[in-house]
């Protein structure tokens, strides 16, 4: 028993011994991996990040470039009057609620682009808003005064007044091309000023039912409430259009968004700072898109449109502007001023952007044979949308 004591005793103070030893000289092989050992990491060097120097294909440049301009939009309407508030049965039913309903609220966005204060932006967002504010990216907040608003475009005019304002720099939405990478940036859901990107997936969309004159910029950058109104714009930083709208069976993104070109924009916003309200040219037609049938109906022989396309006129107003030209049922519009129409659309577009009462040139096809005509085109009354 005791040399088994003397056995233990010494190789307890062998290995005590050792742990000193190597506690003193090696203390590493003792450490717990993960508890305080060393990591071995690789920095990049100072200088080297993000706020630096933009890595490439970054769009943090064309962002920072538009992002200033692009403010929220909050609206408000008062609380209505119920109508039925004095009918002695309704307050019987329902008691005396001061006939006022909830006052409702809106959320979009816009874009500063004069120094003077005036923003574009959806007519939708501020359609019947009794008060609304304007916040911009540096917080700054102002009451803003609707200067106009053109419902066939869906496109409104605000001002502010506040100093140093940034304003974005206009882009050429005429010379966009498909595949082209464009940035959405607006207020989506109230979450804070949001910036997407995507790629111009189509050109020229109408017919879609949302606005009379439509020449939709297709996008899939990420749009959603609230983006309505905000900022399309390029890899420079420069406007391409005003989000609009976007195609959805859930409220959100899709990938499928519309902006109204910026040549639209800046037509509007030109005739209404300058004249109090958008005017366009009309002619007096009941146009039709050219169909094979319609082309056999009004005697247009097979290849006489060496494979361009045109609209067909199957009525004409008469004593109106087209009638007073010479223009007649069964002419093919060709172009409008040098610019060709293809469809409906298209026509409707071309003649409202001419200048009432000065003459343009209209390409018309009249059988098989070809001529420009010169219309002097009159004012187009301005119709009633209802969303």
């Amino acid at each position: 028993m005791r040399k088994s004591w003397l056995l233990f005793s010494q190789t307890v103070t062998v290995l005590l011994a050792a742990f000193f030893v190597v506690a003193t000289l090696q203390p590493q092989w003792l450490q717990r991996p993960g508890l305080g050992g060393v990591l071995a990491v690789i920095e990049a060097p100072a200088g080297s990040g993000p706020g630096n120097a933009a890595a490439a294909g970054s769009f943090a440049a064309a962002a920072k470039a538009a992002s200033a301009a692009v403010v929220s939009i909050n609206t408000s309407k008062a609380a209505a009057r119920h109508p039925n508030m004095e009918d002695p049965w309704f307050k019987f039913f329902f008691g005396d609620q001061g006939g006022l309903s909830e006052p409702q609220v809106g959320l979009g966005s816009g874009v500063i682009v004069s120094p003077n204060g005036y923003i574009l932006t959806n007519n939708h967002v501020i359609e019947g808003a009794d008060d609304i504010e304007v916040i911009l990216n540096d917080t700054r907040k102002a009451k803003a005064k609707v200067i106009g608003t053109d419902p066939e475009t869906d496109l409104a005019i605000l001002k502010i007044e506040l100093d140093k304002l940034p304003v974005i720099v206009l882009g050429s939405s005429d010379t966009a091309q498909v595949g082209d990478p464009v940035l959405a940036i607006g207020n989506p859901f109230g979450v804070g000023q949001t910036v997407t990107s995507g790629i111009v997936s189509a050109l020229g969309r109408n017919q879609l039912g949302i606005n009379t004159f439509e020449n939709f910029i297709q996008t899939d950058a990420a749009i959603n409430p609230g983006n309505s109104g905000g900022a399309l714009v390029d890899t420079q930083g420069r406007l391409l259009g005003i989000n609009t709208a976007i195609y959805s069976r859930s409220g959100g993104s899709m990938g499928i968004g519309f902006a109204i070109p910026v040549s639209t924009g800046k037509q509007v916003l030109e005739s209404i700072v300058k004249d109090g309200q958008v005017t366009r040219g009309w002619i007096g037609v009941e146009p039709q898109d050219l169909s094979p049938e319609l082309a056999e109906t009004f005697g247009i022989k097979p290849g006489a449109l060496a494979g361009g396309g045109g609209v067909i006129i199957t009525g004409v107003l008469q004593n109106g502007p087209a009638a007073r030209a010479g223009i007649v049922p069964g002419d093919v519009i060709l172009d409008v001023s040098g610019k060709p129409v293809g469809t409906v659309s298209e026509l409707l577009t071309a003649v409202a952007a001419l200048k009432p009462g000065v003459p343009a040139p209209l390409g018309v096809l009249r059988k098989d044979k070809k001529a420009e005509i010169a219309v002097v085109p009159g004012t187009r009354q301005r119709q009633q949308v209802r969303r």
